[in-house]
């Protein structure tokens, strides 16, 4: 398989998956030398569960609630052979990062592993038909919140500033540039680093599936997905013009969102608002 296309051809992912998108982007950054795991959920689609896999770079399914202390293994195990060319990459979805695999993941960040954590954000478990996960966004209609999610989405990232990350980022599939561009930092650095990355679901957000990006960037440009990053312990908003307006169109394109009420709406905007000014005076600290 060449250097270029370090995940198979002809993947069974769902038309328009973005899961597959960031995972092809993710690797045609790092590279051949790169060791990847997923747990069970839509990226075991790649990984495989047998003698095969989808992924051109050595890959391991782990289970769901320790792919981050597998990741924690193969770096150590990596640093004492010496061997300091390799990337240590997890790739996990909301699921296996906000829910099952937080304790883990908070763990590997604390002793200071050297390992890369992609989290690929579709706001459900998607892989077993769409029920809630605490990434699922107010007013988000899924299998488990059938007349719309009464609660706003665990804010992970403002979580995990209080850890020790030598890298953190967002990212989004509707910008794949910036995402390749932040994986990129991820791999210089030493010490462990996170990147979250929006990822839109044709199948469980009820889009058409050419919609893809479409969605990721009406996300950026309606401010719905702020895009950041923290190194050596400043922050810096890489997007700062947004508008309003379109989140109503987002909301639109969306069959999730076909019975929110207008009054869950202005608290979505309220959301976006606040967010975005807690991240400017982060942006003005000199250190968090």
């Amino acid at each position: 398989m060449s250097e270029m296309n370090l995940v198979s051809k002809g993947m069974t992912t769902c038309a328009g998956c973005p899961m597959e998108l960031i995972g092809r982007a993710a690797v045609e950054v790092l590279g051949k030398n790169t060791i990847t795991m997923t747990p069970p959920s839509c990226a075991a689609i790649i990984t495989g569960n047998g003698d095969e896999t989808g992924w051109g770079i050595p890959s391991i399914q782990t289970v769901l609630m320790s792919l981050p202390a597998f990741a924690s293994g193969v770096s150590e195990a990596l640093r004492v052979r010496g061997i300091d060319d390799v990337t240590v990459m997890g790739f996990a979805g909301d699921g296996g990062t906000f829910d099952i695999g937080l304790q883990s993941l908070s763990g590997a960040i604390e002793r200071g592993h050297k390992a890369l954590f992609i989290c690929y954000n579709n706001e459900a478990y998607m892989n077993t038909g769409n029920q809630r996960s605490s990434a699922t966004s107010l007013g988000a209609f899924t299998k488990t919140t059938p007349t719309g999610k009464k609660e706003s989405s665990k804010n992970i990232d403002f979580m995990l500033l209080h850890q020790d990350l030598a890298y953190q980022a967002t990212a989004s599939i509707g910008d794949i540039q910036d995402f390749k561009r932040k994986v990129k930092k991820a791999k210089e650095v030493d010490g462990p680093s996170f990147i979250h990355v929006h990822a839109p679901c044709p199948s469980g957000w009820y889009f058409p599936t050419g919609q893809t990006i479409k969605v990721g960037r009406l996300a950026i440009e309606s401010g719905l997905w702020q895009l950041w990053e923290k190194e050596n312990g400043k922050i810096k908003i890489n997007r700062k013009k947004f508008d309003l307006e379109k989140v109503n169109e987002y909301l639109s394109l969306q069959g999730r969102y076909k019975n929110v009420t207008d009054e869950v709406i202005e608290e979505i905007k309220k959301e976006v608002m606040r967010k975005y000014e807690v991240l400017k005076k982060f942006e003005e600290l000199d250190f968090i």
